[in-house]
């Protein structure tokens, strides 16, 4: 079995290729003049979208309240999830959950690991 550290100095490694990989590739794109003038026509059209969803949302204020309220709602409602979920599995109990359609689900736990300093 591999070192832990190892493993992670690899990806790091890994990353850091691909950092530099992805930095050459955007300058020879930005190199190239039609491409330039994609990126202009797209910021035209992304100014436009905008302008024309700011005005929908005017017209439905009242639903885009009730949807940042929904995502509130549900936001909480899985952080609870998982809180009963971490708890039930520290006592050794069993988790189902089951939807409407009778599918069954079950938890995954992932690993992250972040910066100290």
């Amino acid at each position: 079995m591999q070192d832990i550290q190892e493993i992670f100095n690899k990806i790091e490694e890994s990353k850091k290729q691909m950092k530099e990989l992805k930095s050459s590739f955007k300058e020879a794109l930005e190199a190239v003049q039609e491409y330039q003038l994609v990126q202009e026509e797209m910021k035209a059209l992304r100014e436009k979208r905008k302008r024309i969803e700011q005005t929908t949302k005017e017209q439905f204020s009242a639903e885009i309240i009730k949807i940042e309220d929904l995502k509130i709602d549900i936001e909480s409602d899985m952080e609870m999830l998982s809180d009963i979920a971490i708890a039930k599995i520290t006592k050794g109990e069993a988790i189902g959950i089951t939807d409407k359609y009778s599918n069954e689900y079950e938890p995954i736990f992932k690993v992250k690991f972040k910066k100290v300093s």
